[in-house]
């Protein structure tokens, strides 16, 4: 069965993703590059689930899910670039022009479901998505690796090696570093 990839109104297969084995956890649930740092360090435990929640209720999606045989497998995180607060006001990723680009900034795969093209797809996926919604273009913000390891924790931003292959190309250095590689701009017009 191919993969399938649906923007993520479903907060139950959100859950899948990303909630704590303990509620009260405040784990990351994708929030940190959509608020700015004080709302971000404000919401605790189940506010941030709360939080997605009502992401998940707009019209506009928080991002993408892939699936594979009706089972969650992966997320792309996809918005106007307007919109998450760090990259809008960002002094390390620099804004190249004025078009209203989209961001992909997050992709995660579930594990059990890794090396099998979820990456390619949620990244065709959400560029499809932001597509459909009138985006001019797609920037992602990934790490210049050269092909070296990225440590799996950090690896959430991508490569520049998977943009290349999804057709973005690169538009500008930043001054962010992410595990001691530096990541860059990387940009697909959309038609």
């Amino acid at each position: 069965m191919p993969i399938e990839v649906k923007p993520a109104h479903d907060f139950d297969d959100m859950a899948r993703m990303f909630a704590p084995k303990n509620p009260e956890s405040s784990v990351c649930w994708c929030l940190s590059w959509r608020l700015s740092s004080k709302e971000n360090s404000a919401l605790k435990g189940t506010a941030r689930a709360e939080k997605v929640r009502e992401l998940c209720s707009r019209k506009l999606a928080p991002g993408v899910l892939a699936y594979l045989d009706g089972e969650v497998a992966g997320w792309a995180g996809i918005a106007p670039r307007a919109e998450l607060h760090p990259f809008a006001n960002s002094r390390k990723i620099p804004h190249i022009d004025d078009l209203p680009v989209w961001s992909l900034w997050c992709i995660r795969v579930r594990p059990g479901f890794r090396k099998r093209g979820m990456t390619a797809a949620l990244i065709d996926g959400a560029v499809d998505y932001a597509r459909t919604q009138g985006a001019p273009a797609v920037e992602s913000y990934p790490v210049d690796n050269a092909g070296e390891k990225v440590d799996l924790t950090m690896a959430y931003v991508g490569t520049r090696s998977m943009f290349e292959r999804a057709g973005f190309v690169k538009a500008s250095d930043t001054d962010s570093v992410i595990n001691g590689f530096p990541r860059i701009l990387m940009r697909r017009p959309l038609d």
